[in-house]
This record gives C-alpha cells, sequence and structure tokens, in this order.
C-alpha cells in the first residue's frame, strides 16, 4: 500500500519543505507541485516526524492548496515532489446555493467525496463555469467537516466524468471542456462516456473469449427480421439504443399455439401492461406508433431463472482499484415486479441478496458464474473501448441452463442496489474504488505517462 503523509501547514513565509527523511533520502529535489502548480523550494529532512510533509503559509498560498488536514500521497519525479493527487469531478446541473449546490445529486456527490480520508486524495466537484482558462485555476467544491466549502484550486492531476446524461454529454461547450483538459494539459480522464447498446454488442463480438455471454443483438431491420428471431427464441425485446433505467424497453412474444402475438411494456404512468395482438404488424402500429424505430434494438429473449414465478437478473459493479486492476465491488439480484417486463425498482422489481434467495450452494455457485463472466466483460470493453475506463454496472441474466448472459453494460452506473440494507458496505466500497482509482492514474501519469498515452 502507498504511504501517505499529513500535510501540515506552518504559519511562517518560508520556501522550506520539511520531510521526512525515508521520502528524500538520496533524492535530488528542487520543486514541489499541487495539481498543475509547482515552485522552487528547499527542502530539509523533518527533525522527528515520519508521517507528515510540512509546508509553509507561503507555500500554500502559492500552490493554492486547501489546508482540509487529509493525509495525501506523495511522488517523486524529476527532481518535483507532488502531493496530492487532486482529483477533479466534472458534472453539470449546479445551482446558487451551498446548500444543495448540485441539486438532487448534491447527496450522491457529498458520499463520494468523504472517502478523501480513506484513499488519500484531495477531490473537488466543478463544471465548466468554475474554470479560469488564464490563470489556470478552477473554483471547486469541497466537503470538510460535513459542509460544502469553495476553494481555488490548480488544475487537477486526474478528472473523473459524471456528467449526468447524454444531453449534457453532448454538449459542445462540455465538450470543448473535456478536449481541452485531456489534449492541452494532457490530464487522465476517465469514465468519459455513456455506451451505445448495439455498438458495445458489436465490440464485444469480436472478442471470442465473451461472445458465449452476449444474446443476438441486431438494429431494427423490418418485421420479417423479428418474425425469424420470434420463431427461433420465442420472444424478443425492443430497446432504444441510447436507453438507460429500463425505459422504452418492450417484450414481444409470440404463442405458437394460436399464432398470437403479446407484448408487455410499461406507460408513461408507471403501469405495466401486456396486450394482445393478431400480428406483428398490428402490435408495431398501435404499440410503436410515435417511436422511431430506427433508434431501435432488437435482442433474444432469454428463459431467465425465476423465484416464485418473476424473473430474476442482476446487477454486477466492477471497478478499477488503486493498481489499476478490475475487481467486482458489489453483486445483487434484482427480482421482476409482476407483470413487469424488467427488474427495475420503478416497474414494482425488488433488490435482494443472493443469499436471500438462493440457497448457499447455489448462491456461490451463480456468484463465481457472475465474478468470472463480468471480470471478462470488463477486461473486453476496456482493450475495444476509447478512453479510460474505470468502473461498469453489468446487467447480467442467469438462464435455467445456468448460462450467463449480458443484456447491458452501464458506464455510469446506477445505485439504486444500495438502497438495500446489506448491500450499503458495498455502497462504500464502489465509492472508495472509483477515487483509488485516481490515485493509480495520478501516479502513472507524474511516473509512467507513456503507459497512460500509449
Amino acid at each position: 500500500m502507498r504511504k501517505r503523509y499529513l500535510i501540515e501547514v506552518a504559519p511562517n513565509d518560508q520556501m522550506i519543505v520539511f520531510c521526512p527523511k525515508s521520502l528524500i533520502k538520496d533524492k535530488a529535489i528542487k520543486r514541489i507541485a499541487f495539481g498543475s502548480k509547482s515552485m522552487a523550494v528547499d527542502f530539509y529532512p523533518h527533525p522527528d516526524r515520519n508521517d507528515r510533509i510540512v509546508i509553509s503559509n507561503g507555500i500554500q498560498k502559492v500552490l493554492l492548496f486547501p489546508n482540509l488536514h487529509l493525509p495525501l500521497h506523495a511522488f517523486i519525479e524529476n527532481e518535483v515532489l507532488t502531493i496530492g493527487p487532486l482529483v477533479g469531478i466534472f458534472t453539470s446541473g449546479f445551482t446558487s446555493t451551498l446548500v444543495q449546490p448540485i441539486g438532487e445529486r448534491t447527496l450522491f456527490f457529498s458520499k463520494l467525496l468523504s472517502v478523501n480520508k480513506p484513499v488519500g486524495a484531495l477531490t473537488f466537484v466543478f463544471g465548466e463555469q468554475h474554470i479560469d482558462w488564464e490563470q489556470g485555476i478552477i473554483e471547486g467544491y469541497f466537503i470538510h467537516q460535513s459542509k460544502w466549502l469553495k476553494y481555488k484550486v490548480p488544475f487537477p492531476n486526474v478528472i473523473y466524468d459524471r456528467l449526468p446524461n447524454r444531453r449534457s454529454e453532448n454538449n459542445p461547450k462540455l465538450k470543448k471542456v473535456k478536449e481541452r483538459l485531456q489534449k492541452e494539459y494532457l490530464i487522465p480522464w476517465y469514465n468519459p462516456g455513456f455506451f451505445n447498446k448495439l455498438d458495445i454488442y458489436e465490440r464485444l463480438l469480436q472478442v471470442s473469449s465473451v461472445e458465449n455471454y452476449l444474446p443476438e443483438t441486431h438494429p431494427f431491420i423490418s418485421f420479417s427480421h423479428i418474425e425469424t428471431m420470434l420463431s427461433k427464441y420465442g420472444h424478443v425485446y425492443m430497446k432504444p439504443k441510447n436507453g438507460s433505467l429500463g425505459l422504452g424497453i418492450h417484450q414481444i412474444i409470440f404463442d405458437k399455439r394460436t399464432n398470437d402475438y403479446y407484448c408487455r411494456y410499461q406507460e408513461k404512468d408507471d403501469v405495466n401492461r401486456l396486450r394482445k395482438f393478431p400480428s406483428l404488424e398490428k402490435l408495431f402500429e398501435i404499440v410503436f406508433a410515435s417511436q422511431p424505430l430506427d433508434r431501435m434494438v432488437v435482442q433474444q429473449g432469454i428463459h431467465l431463472l425465476r423465484i416464485d414465478q418473476r424473473a430474476v437478473d442482476f446487477r454486477v459493479h466492477t471497478n478499477k482499484d488503486e493498481d489499476g486492476n478490475w475487481r467486482v465491488s458489489a453483486i445483487a439480484a434484482k427480482v421482476s415486479g409482476a407483470g413487469s417486463v424488467t427488474t427495475h425498482k420503478r416497474s414494482g422489481g425488488e433488490i435482494k441478496t443472493m443469499e436471500e434467495i438462493f440457497s448457499k450452494e447455489l448462491s456461490q455457485e451463480y456468484t463465481k458464474k457472475l465474478e468470472d463472466a463480468a471480470l471478462q466483460l470488463s477486461e473486453a470493453l476496456e482493450l475495444n473501448t476509447e478512453g479510460i475506463i474505470g468502473e461498469i454496472g453489468f446487467d447480467l441474466g442467469i438462464d435455467r441452463n445456468g448460462d450467463v448472459w449480458l443484456f447491458e453494460a452501464n458506464s455510469k452506473p446506477g445505485r439504486s442496489i444500495f438502497s438495500h440494507p446489506d448491500l450499503r458496505a458495498f455502497d462504500l466500497l464502489t465509492r472508495k474504488l472509483s477515487i483509488a482509482f485516481a490515485v493509480y492514474l495520478a501516479e502513472k501519469a507524474l511516473l509512467h505517462p507513456e503507459e497512460l498515452y500509449k
């Protein structure tokens, strides 16, 4: 584990830094850096403390270092000692109040920033309006002693993308910010964008080690193509290519005995519907009248495991850790609501732990299968997707034969599973890992940038 040091600010203006002897032993160090700011100083071994780095008020002011009394990491490269890392979380939707600076998402960000101390990073939230390009500073939102505070800080060592939706992600102004900070300032930027279902499927299809997890998936082509898939699988799902939260998903079922077609979906008022039609054309004419079919994908239906006649699927979170390795950080079962096309809570679904719905033996068997699949899929996605990915939320299913299937991969996974009291420890773990990965990226960018940008 990397050693961390308490950064202490002494009440003087001397350009001197006191460091633990073990940190600076046999090293030529001439500058100290914090984020994008650095300055020349003199270094001396601390006379009696091996757990802290002492800087002066004068150094603090030049570096724009907010003294929040946190233990931080120290990296030495090219005669520069960097303290931090300073991690910026980029988002939108700010308000004018410090009580709820990011509106309804304030609680999520306050929880995310609360892992600063155990991880050893100085993390803040910012938007494009908080950047002063001329001065090279950002007015960031920090949490200290459960209160939101604003500090002017240098540009960060690493940026974690938490834009809330595709609309903000495609905003030209926000795209420009991302481009500038990555290209002009070479700041590593992780979790860069939302996934497109069809694009992800096509990328994973090229990786032989994971193709057995992929249900047959196509863009909408024609009614006859859906007919072919229905005769093959009995039921299919129609999904928006860029959908999320289970919105817009329709299950189409063909009854071979009666030649009737059924469509299960959720209406805008959150009511689950199951409707019967004499033909596929009639079904589309009524159910999809106002929907652009060129934005839909058709996916093979899977006969999932069922508990009390209700379908079960699984949310599996994976995160990159402080060593840059993929880890499974949470698994939850999701049991569908009565008559629902999805297992989402909004549709009457319930979140359960594996142990709640399976015997000990089955729970262990299914957990192992889900973990193996999620780790293989994470590595395959990382190799076949642009940008740096730090976390993924997978929606996986297990069929009646015990085979695992991938339904969706989410680059900015929702956190509804953590409302279950037995999963709250995993909520904390996922947050810790998402910032611990920033420490790993900062170290790579400072010590081995060629490995990040190869």
